[in-house]
């Protein structure tokens, strides 16, 4: 019998007979109207973002135009002893153009933009304060939310993929744990995984079947220094292939120099082995390396950001690859999206960040090395340009543009072997 099969009923019904429970243990009268208080008294939330997005692909014939608006609305109640809901609603709309391919419609002969349109419940979850019950700092959470453990949008193991217009979340039941000084500890466990593709897709792009653990430790309590440790224990019953163990440690933190400069750094690894019903041999390193400085302007320009990055998904051919299925991998390797999913030899990918805030608005340069693991040859280089502005704390707009080309070489196949631009124009509205 699957430990899912097992786990869902357990925690709908342990879910229902706590409210029952503390439902029954107070006065009705009373019982009502704290419960009606806190049903009342929450907070709503609602943004809409649009973009167009186009794609000249070589791999196609004909360029994608994707012109699409993302709007969500949800509702947080206030607690009721302790217990509370957050309900969020999720809808993708096709505005002037559609002339694009995805897995949920597609259009062959044209290039790729995976944003299916499409209606989804993006969160659902009742939570649990503990700290209002006595019970220490807990924050339990089960049914569909969203889970990260990193700042946005650098969700390199487990993400929302955020820049997509339809979000991936887990349904899961979640605990973090902040009892220790300087420490937060957090576990789930995800029995579902609702992936960017769209309910429509085929399966197993739509969902995982999951039985996954998330571990994830975090510790700020020495100056300049945090520190990180991980496992994540994949599981997926219709993508065996993509179970695996992971386990990493990361170390990052700044040092400051003077008054207006700061040293910042980062190392991290990670090894991923098979798991669950996997059946190829993997045996995979990860690798992060990162050095830069942060300095401090007074005048037009704010602030400048310098960093030179160092990252290698190790690859000894076909299967055995580390892979970062669940992460945010367009913050990774490129906003082409040509290395989703690492290649059988690895990625080694050697790049160059550049982030000067000025007169209002925020403005990126990224470009990449981009070489194989095993057999070490080019992939090919990328150049990604941002520009953003946001007004008032809640608009923001937005450009964006990346070049991939790739290098012509006997080694070099497939996808990866094919240039591709993309152009992004958006503006959002969140509240």
């Amino acid at each position: 019998m699957k430990t899912q099969s097992i786990t869902k009923p357990l925690l709908r019904f342990l879910s229902g007979s706590i409210i029952a429970g503390l439902t029954a243990s107070v006065p009705s009268v009373q019982a009502e109207d704290a419960f009606w208080t806190a049903l009342t008294g929450g907070k709503p939330d609602f943004s809409v973002r649009y973009r167009y997005e186009n794609v000249d692909d070589d791999l196609q014939p004909r360029e994608a135009n994707a012109s699409t608006a993302r709007f969500t609305l949800g509702y947080k109640t206030g607690t009721f002893h302790g217990f509370g809901f957050y309900g969020q609603v999720e809808n993708v709309t096709e505005i002037f153009s559609g002339d694009y391919n995805h897995p949920a419609r597609p259009q062959p002969g044209v290039a790729t933009v995976v944003d299916p349109a499409g209606t989804e419940i993006e969160q659902a979850y009742l939570f649990l304060d503990s700290t209002a019950l006595g019970l220490g700092n807990n924050e339990v959470r089960i049914g569909r939310q969203e889970i990260t453990y990193r700042k946005a949008p650098f969700h390199r193991f487990i993400g929302t993929i955020l820049w997509r217009q339809n979000w991936q979340t887990f349904d899961a039941a979640s605990v973090v744990n902040t009892a220790l000084p300087d420490t937060k500890l957090s576990y789930a466990y995800v029995w579902n995984v609702n992936r960017i593709f769209g309910d429509d897709a085929p399966n197993p792009l739509n969902d995982f079947d999951s039985n996954s653990h998330f571990l994830n430790a975090q510790y700020t309590g020495f100056p300049n220094l945090n520190l990180e440790a991980y496992a994540y224990l994949l599981e997926f019953d219709n993508a065996e292939q993509f179970s695996t163990n992971t386990y990493g440690i990361r170390a990052n933190g700044g040092i400051p120099i003077d008054e207006t400069v700061k040293a910042i750094y980062t190392a991290e690894y990670a090894h991923q082995n098979d798991a669950g019903d996997n059946a190829n041999n993997i045996s995979a390193d990860y690798f992060l390396g990162e050095l830069g400085a942060k300095f401090k302007f007074s005048g037009p320009v704010n602030s400048l950001l310098l960093k030179a990055s160092y990252e290698l998904l190790g690859g000894d051919g076909g299967a055995d690859r580390f892979v970062t299925i669940l992460g945010t991998n367009h913050a990774f390797q490129g906003w082409d999206d040509r290395f989703l999913i690492t290649p059988g030899n690895g990625i080694e990918d050697i790049y160059f960040t550049a982030v000067v805030k000025a007169l209002g608005a925020k403005f990126v340069a990224v470009y990449h090395d981009l070489n194989s693991d095993k057999n070490s040859y080019d992939y090919g280089s990328e150049i990604d340009l941002l520009a953003t502005r946001t007004f008032n704390k809640h608009y923001t707009l937005g450009i964006k543009y990346s070049d991939y080309n790739a290098d012509q070489n006997a080694f070099n196949t497939g996808a990866i072997a094919a240039d591709v631009s993309k152009f992004w124009v958006f503006a959002q509205l969140k509240f």
